[in-house]
């Protein structure tokens, strides 16, 4: 049994290393913003949540300010943000983007990743992903036990790959190669094992595929 005794006696990166990836496997996402200079910002997360559909609410967990202070930053000040899915083909520079880089400097241009972006919009999404979405700001939820916030947005549109959703709604991410991650550091690739019908108590379980 490991304790809170053991793990506050560990080297910091080990100690966040185990405990980051006790909760399993996530989503491993890029969030595009701009600052009110026109500069670009590209951080990868592993904490984006999907918060209801009606309407459509998706939130993130952006750490305390003095560690990454940009992302959070403009999303405040442009109320505008993208998120990238992030696939095989580049998972070494979506994984670069997570360098503390100056203010000022464009993470895009350092990981060599393009910023595309839609008319109307001010946020820059990831060209090379297959699946992104822009979202507006919501709310800014301080937790105030370890000085990280919610960030929640509202879906304001997708971009998305037609043949990748299914005939019910789905989003085959493995048809896209949607990459998933444990701990901070380490990246997996997904397959699809089984679909199952909508659980009811009264039913059978009956698989889809």
């Amino acid at each position: 049994m490991l304790t809170p005794k053991h793990w506050n006696s560990w080297e910091r990166f080990y100690k966040a290393n185990f405990i980051n990836s006790l909760t399993g496997f996530k989503s491993a996402t890029l969030i595009g913003s701009v600052n009110k200079e026109g500069v670009t910002n590209l951080s990868i997360f592993s904490s984006i949540v999907h918060l209801g559909s009606n309407p459509a609410l998706i939130g993130y967990i952006n750490r305390p300010e003095a560690a990454s202070p940009n992302t959070l930053s403009n999303i405040r000040k442009t109320g505008f943000y993208t998120m990238n899915h992030i696939d095989e083909s580049f998972v070494d520079k979506a994984h670069q983007s997570s360098a503390k880089y100056p203010e000022g400097v464009s993470e895009f241009e350092e990981v060599g990743l393009t910023p595309y972006f839609e008319k109307g919009f001010i946020a820059p999404f990831v060209e090379e992903s297959k699946l992104k979405f822009m979202l507006s700001l919501q709310e800014i939820i301080p937790i105030q036990l370890n000085n990280t916030f919610l960030v929640i947005g509202k879906l304001e549109f997708v971009l998305a790959q037609d043949a990748a959703i299914s005939s019910d709604g789905l989003i085959q991410l493995d048809k896209m190669n949607s990459i998933s991650c444990n701990g901070s550091n380490a990246y997996y690739s997904t397959n699809l094992i089984n679909r199952f019908e909508y659980a009811k108590p009264d039913l059978p379980i009956r698989k889809l595929v």
